[in-house]
This record gives structure tokens, C-alpha cells and sequence, in this order.
């Protein structure tokens, strides 16, 4: 059945504000700007950057409203009243208090790791939160994985470690990376996905269970997320940031110092502001497009802003072009499509080559309609319901 207008314009928005997310931090992190001690240096600040995701986090927030009210007009002007369909606001909030406290420090450690390695490799290493989230499913929900579950994260291990390796045996010292820095920040976007794992699993545990509308949910998680990473970066302004300082203070993070880049180079407003606002764009079109077409349609433009991401970063350039990059990637596609039990395997079933598996309710992994890079990203098992419906696919980053 072909695409409408709608369904195309929701799903160009979701690639283009998804890849926006990754590039606008890119950028900004590329940028050269005088700081406070006078010397131009690249505009290094991750944790608050970190700010500016769970800002547009909370934008989802008002979103939500906004949709809301819509549609309260809408029944209003029908002349035959339809009994209401919208889920109740009334929540505990402060089950969103953990997840975000995961949020913030995956987010953070993620950032962190962009300002080291390559944008595309930052983008396709977030796959890993599939096997970490498969793993602790497995130990804290009691969930059983089925074989081709166990063949997709085998798969996506090999995928990993190809980009890894590509990004090792790439040139050096390319734009200012250094091979160390490469690994340092590879290991730890890796290292950040066994955070995002626990956050989905500790979603599925404490927060699906009440019913709260998915772009609710992840504006009260920016809420939190803004207030805990506020508390932080405050003595973050005075801890010895060691190998990861890169402002004057030589601490964690330099708050004065970076709204003084910002002031002496006001371009960087425009990648910082692009962040905060494609991260709302990018939620409420994930949400849509899970309500219009599919969760699995997600995964595949989810795939494709992945593959923009690597294709900018190649033609700017950020990086040099890597064959090896490229088969990493392919390669996390197959696993992700074989983990998820889409299109490979149904396709073998329907040539008779395997036969059909029953899929008992234990054995659903929590990344039901995962993606390449679940980011920033936050995963929920989704149906087509959308907006009011608390199982709709949610992705942050």
C-alpha cells in the first residue's frame, strides 16, 4: 500500500531531525571559537551540551499539550461524542526519576565520547544497546532469547568491532583525532549503551505499568534529567577533568567558559539550538510515525538517518571514507533485522527454508522495533496506537 503525503512528510521529518541530532553536536563540537583565556580552541563542552538534549526532552512535554488540546477541540466539534481514548496524566513522577538519572549519565558519557571520535561511528557504535539490553532483559525481567535473537547479537558484536576497526586503521591524526582519542571515545559510546540498556529495562519494569503517554514520558524524563545534570555541572566547574579537560579551567566542565565561546562565536547558537529543537521534532515523528505506519518502518528510517550521518561526515568532510565503516554497518543492519525477526527471516519462512517460530510472551525481547543507534536513545515496545498509547516506540537522540 503506498505512502501517503502525511506518512511521507512524518517520515522524511523523522531521518532528517534524527540525523540533525547527532551532526548539530558534531558540529558544534567542531567549531573553533576564543574561549576565556583568549586562544581559539574547538567548543568542547559535553555535559552542556547534555542541558541542551534534555531541553528539547521537555519540549515533548509541550508538545504533548499542544496535541492534546487539539483533540479535545476536535471531539468537541463532532456532533456525535465519541467516548474519550486519551490516557489519564495522573502519575507518579517520580518513576521517571531513575530513568533519567541513566538518561543523564549515557548522554553525558556518550557526548563525551563524540568529542573524540567520528560522528558516524558515534552514531552506528549506539547499536550496541541492543545486545546489553538483550543481556539484562534476560537477568532482571526473566525474558528468554530466542536462536535468532542470540544469532542477531552475535552478528552485531562482529558488526561493532568491524567499525571499531575501521576507525583504528583509519588515518590518523585526520582533523585533529588521534588514534587514542579514537579508541578512548569509541569505548566509551560503547560503554554509555550498557547505561541505556539499563534504562530500558528498568522502563519496562517501573514505568510501563502506569500508562503514561509516551511524548509525556519523555518530557517528564527531561525534566528530571535537566535537574540532575544542573545539580551535576555545578561541581563538575571544579573537578580536575584530567585526560577529558579540554577548556582553561582544566576541570570536567567550564559553564562561564562556554557561553564565552558562544558570545565571541554566536554561530555555535545555531548547532545548539538545532539540537534542542530536532531532539522534540525527532520524538513526537518517532512517535507518529509508530502511530501511522509501524514500529518496524521506524527501525528502517532510523537505519537510513544512520546512513546520512555517515555520508555527511564523509562529504563535510569530518572523516575520510572507510570501506570498512560501510560493511560494519550493513552487517548491524543484518543483526538488528535478525534480532528483531523482520524481513530476513520471515522472508526464509516464506520460501519454506525455516520453519515458523512461536514467540511465547517471555521470549519478546524489550527492544521490540530497535534501531541503530537508540540513543540518546530510548526504546519502548511500541503498537500503532500512538500517542496515547504506552507502549509507542520513544526515542531520545
Amino acid at each position: 500500500m503506498a505512502w501517503t503525503k502525511k506518512q511521507l512528510v512524518l517520515a522524511f521529518m523523522m531521518v532528517v531531525t534524527g540525523s540533525i541530532n547527532t551532526l548539530s553536536t558534531k558540529w558544534a563540537d567542531e567549531i573553533e571559537a576564543v574561549n576565556s583565556a583568549g586562544e581559539k580552541t574547538h567548543f568542547v563542552h559535553p555535559y552542556f551540551q547534555t542541558e541542551g538534549m534534555f531541553i528539547g526532552e521537555m519540549l515533548c512535554m509541550l508538545a504533548f499539550y499542544i496535541m492534546r488540546c487539539m483533540e479535545r477541540r476536535q471531539r468537541r466539534e463532532q456532533v456525535e461524542m465519541s467516548p474519550s481514548t486519551t490516557q489519564s496524566t495522573k502519575f507518579p513522577k517520580y518513576i521517571f526519576l531513575l530513568p533519567a538519572f541513566c538518561d543523564t549519565l549515557a548522554t553525558s558519557t556518550m557526548y563525551l565520547g563524540l568529542t573524540l571520535t567520528f560522528a558516524s561511528s558515534f552514531q552506528m557504535l549506539r547499536g550496541a544497546v541492543i545486545v546489553f539490553t538483550g543481556l539484562l532483559s534476560v537477568a532482571f525481567l526473566g525474558r528468554k532469547i530466542q536462536w535468532f535473537q542470540w544469532l542477531g547479537i552475535v552478528v552485531i558484536i562482529a558488526g561493532l568491532i568491524i567499525v571499531g576497526v575501521s576507525d583504528v586503521l583509519g588515518p590518523t591524526n585526520y582533523s585533529g583525532y588521534t588514534t587514542n582519542g579514537i579508541i578512548t571515545g569509541d569505548l566509551l559510546i560503547i560503554a554509555a549503551q550498557v547505561v541505556t540498556a539499563s534504562q530500558m529495562v528498568i522502563e519496562e519494569k517501573f514505568v510501563l505499568g502506569h500508562d503514561v503517554p509516551p511524548l509525556l514520558a519523555v518530557g517528564w524524563e527531561g525534566v528530571f534529567g535537566f535537574t540532575i545534570m544542573t545539580i551535576l555541572i555545578i561541581p563538575f566547574n571544579f573537578i580536575d577533568g584530567g585526560i577529558f579537560a579540554q577548556n582553561p579551567s582544566g576541570t570536567l566542565e567550564d559553564v562561564p567558559d562556554a557561553f564565552y565561546q558562544i558570545g565571541t562565536t554566536p554561530l555555535l547558537l545555531v548547532p545548539i539550538l538545532g539540537n534542542i529543537i530536532s531532539i522534540a521534532f525527532f520524538n513526537f515523528a518517532g512517535v507518529s510515525v509508530t502511530k501511522e505506519l509501524s514500529a518496524t518502518t521506524r527501525m528502517v528510517l532510523d537505519s537510513v538517518r544512520t546512513l546520512v550521518v555517515w555520508a555527511v561526515s564523509v562529504l563535510i568532510p569530518w572523516q575520510q571514507f572507510q570501506y570498512l565503516q560501510l560493511v560494519g554497518f550493513v552487517i548491524l543492519i543484518i543483526g538488528m533485522m535478525l534480532y528483531n525477526d523482520i524481513v530476513i527471516l520471515p522472508f526464509c519462512r516464506s520460501k519454506g527454508w525455516i520453519r515458523p517460530t512461536e514467540t511465547p510472551e517471555d521470549t519478546e525481547p524489550v527492544i521490540a522495533a530497535s534501531s541503530s543507534s537508540t540513543a540518546s536513545a530510548r526504546i519502548v515496545e511500541a503498537d500503532k496506537r500512538g500517542i496515547d498509547n504506552p507502549g509507542s516506540t520513544v526515542e531520545v537522540m
